[in-house]
């Protein structure tokens, strides 16, 4: 599994002339990483006695944080797993009619999967962005520009996996699917945008010349 390796072994994998993993995983990987900084600042709030009165609730950000965290960990394989379903397909045989009937079914239903993926990291997004600034609002201020970091990888991550949840649309046949998908998109985008410009801003606030 790809989330199992060493960084150096899974970027060397990144860097080679494969397909996969690309960028979905990418994507995937980085909301991780946003999650697990939101998870680090609550772990440096938690204990102290001047955030004695959020300590409740820094325990709460964290427990879910390390959910989205791991969820959005797996979601690194599982976009790798979707696009190679995808190759899978399209190397079914088509010598015959029917065969490329079952053929191109097999190919849409892969390439919908594939779209699928992204768009379930970009819902989790949102989720992790909500966390973020609640650290960043009340956590230990000497932490803040890790929570800075965090809303900026989480908004990378929404932005990477809408791209990769475009470009498989382009490929599906089913218009009212595609409709629907791209709707969506532009919905958590546009919230994923709002949640990190607002918590850049609060960031800000506490780093003097930011």
């Amino acid at each position: 599994m790809l989330a199992e390796q060493p960084v150096s072994k899974f970027l060397d994998q990144l860097a080679s002339n494969l397909p996969a993993p690309g960028g979905g995983s990418v994507a995937a990987l980085s909301g991780a990483l946003g999650a697990a900084l939101t998870s680090m600042v609550c772990g440096l709030t938690i204990g102290k006695k001047k955030y004695k009165e959020v300590e409740e609730e820094m325990k709460k950000t964290l427990a879910a944080s390390e959910h989205l965290r791991a969820v959005l960990t797996k979601l690194v394989d599982k976009d790798t797993e979707a696009f190679n379903r995808v190759m899978e397909a399209y190397s079914l045989p088509r010598d015959t009619s029917d065969q490329v009937a079952l053929r191109s079914a097999a190919v849409q239903e892969a390439t919908k999967e594939a779209a699928l993926v992204p768009l379930e990291v970009m819902k989790h997004i949102v989720d992790a962005l909500s966390l973020t600034k609640i650290v960043a609002e009340k956590g230990n201020v000497s932490s803040v520009s890790d929570a800075g970091v965090s809303a900026l990888m989480l908004y990378a991550a929404a932005e990477g996996a809408a791209l990769n949840v475009r470009i498989n649309l382009n490929s599906i046949h089913d218009t009212d699917f595609v409709g629907w998908r791209r709707e969506e998109i532009t919905s958590l985008l546009r919230t994923c945008k709002m949640q990190s410009e607002e918590i850049v801003k609060i960031v800000k606030q506490n780093i003097p010349d930011a």
